[in-house]
């Protein structure tokens, strides 16, 4: 039997870690998952077991090219974002991954902003709020002051997704979607590093800038084939929608945030929009994404237990409840709040008045985060992804929240790893682009969907 041709792709997230093949139909053929114990760093906060990810990454490649059935043709990855890899001349790694939550000195980020012109004058500049740690250029910055000796001796600073490209490759390279992501290294209105990375040296710790669709041959054994630079992780997810759709429009990302994109949007951040926790990301090719976040996943979640203690339920019930429009009516009497955290339960004749009401209270938050990146754009579409997607209450509410514009819930399986693989398509697949990986629900006002 003949291979089949696949790209084989590393998606690492903070708690799963996997690897995927798709054939030339963008078609999973084979799948493998790995969740590895955080370790400690010198200070005994907790962070990513590097070691451990290292040798998985080398034993789940081994294990595929081994199959007969597969014929290696490419590999990327896309994993999260913020976190910074240091090697030194020989490659090897000079200190943990430090956790992009770890606090940040204020005696530090008092002098860094000092320095170079407040963090408004900063975060406008850099598309980004002030973050702490998740500034992943202020963890370089930090090493920098706290650890001079070790920070002399850095070959390269890279993002996790280029390190671990790196290990495969032997090759070190920068990429623009992790630059671009809330590090305050990248300056979007000279589209260049901002000038504190060069004032501070840190431009020479960084490797060169390679595109998002290059590929550099393998240095690990096995077969002829091409390694991408990895990608981070939301910019890969955006990657299917940027492909398969060309009118303008918004990528509602929900997990644990709620993450609205805009690539139809460049104009720059105001500080109004930086304090609403507003910021941009590059995406693939190079262009800003306007974004806002909302940590909806996670209010659902603790709101989802506190109805289930109060009613005596099972917090499971809320998975696929049905849209009682009867219900919202009776709820709009009710009075306008920030959250529904402060919403008393005794309040409600049952837990499901009480979960459309939650329901409610987050599109209406929604409605405000997604309206900060949708003003001023010709966007008439917006796609909704992820967890809430399969929330029939939420895209209803959200439907009739965005009257004038058509509101989709979209599925594809593993939108972040076929984003990486399409980011480096031609390098490895003989067939077109693809135009039916996401499947698409439409929610109408006029003809709302109950189950």
């Amino acid at each position: 039997m003949k291979a089949i041709p696949v790209i084989a792709i590393f998606d690492v997230g903070k708690t799963n870690k996997k690897l995927f093949l798709f054939d030339e139909n963008y078609r999973i053929v084979f799948e493998r998952s790995a969740r590895f114990t955080e370790t400690e760093d010198e200070d005994g906060d907790p962070c990513e077991n590097l070691e451990s990810l290292r040798l998985s990454v080398f034993d789940s490649l081994r294990e595929v090219f081994k199959n007969p059935q597969f014929e290696i043709k490419a590999i990327n990855f896309a994993t999260y974002g913020a976190s910074f890899v240091y090697i030194d001349k020989e490659g090897k790694p000079l200190t943990p991954l430090y956790n992009y939550l770890k606090a940040y000195p204020d005696a530090l980020k008092e002098q860094f902003y000092k320095q170079y012109g407040g963090e408004d004058t900063l975060s406008k500049e850099t598309a980004s709020p002030v973050l702490g740690s998740l500034n992943s250029g202020m963890q370089i910055y930090r090493l920098k002051y706290e650890k001079p000796g070790l920070f002399a001796d850095i070959q390269y600073a890279l993002h996790l997704p280029q390190y671990l490209s790196y290990l495969i490759s032997g090759e070190a390279h920068s990429d623009i979607t992790s630059i671009g992501c809330h590090t305050h290294l990248w300056d979007f209105n000279r589209h260049d590093y901002h000038h504190w990375v060069r004032a501070e040296g840190i431009d020479k710790k960084l490797a060169p800038v390679i595109g998002s669709d290059q590929v550099v041959p393998a240095a690990f054994p096995g077969n002829n084939y091409a390694v991408g630079a990895g990608l981070h992780d939301s910019s890969a997810a955006l990657i299917p929608y940027l492909v398969s759709f060309h009118e303008p429009f918004v990528l509602l990302s929900t997990g644990t945030w709620s993450i609205s994109l805009n690539p139809f949007n460049a104009e720059a951040l105001t500080e109004e929009e930086l304090k609403q926790d507003c910021l941009c990301y590059l995406e693939y090719q190079g262009r800003p994404v306007k974004a806002s976040r909302l940590f909806s996943g996670y209010e659902h979640e603790q709101e989802v237990k506190r109805i289930a203690t109060h009613f005596n339920t099972d917090a499971f019930n809320y998975r696929n409840i049905a849209y009682d429009p009867s219900v919202i009516a009776a709820l709009s009497k009710k009075e306008k709040t920030g959250s529904f955290s402060e919403r008393n339960l005794n309040e409600y004749a049952d837990d499901v008045a009480a979960y459309h009401q939650l329901i409610q209270d987050l599109v209406a938050q929604q409605l405000v985060a997604t309206n900060l990146v949708l003003k001023g754009t010709a966007v008439k579409r917006i796609f909704v992804d992820g967890g809430f997607s399969k929330n029939i209450i939420f895209m209803n509410l959200l439907a009739a929240a965005f009257p004038g514009l058509e509101v989709f819930a979209a599925h594809m399986a593993q939108a972040t790893a076929v984003g990486a693989a399409l980011a480096i398509h031609s390098a490895w697949n003989t067939k077109t682009l693809p135009n039916d990986i996401i499947a698409l629900k439409y929610y109408s006002t006029l003809h709302p969907q109950h189950s």
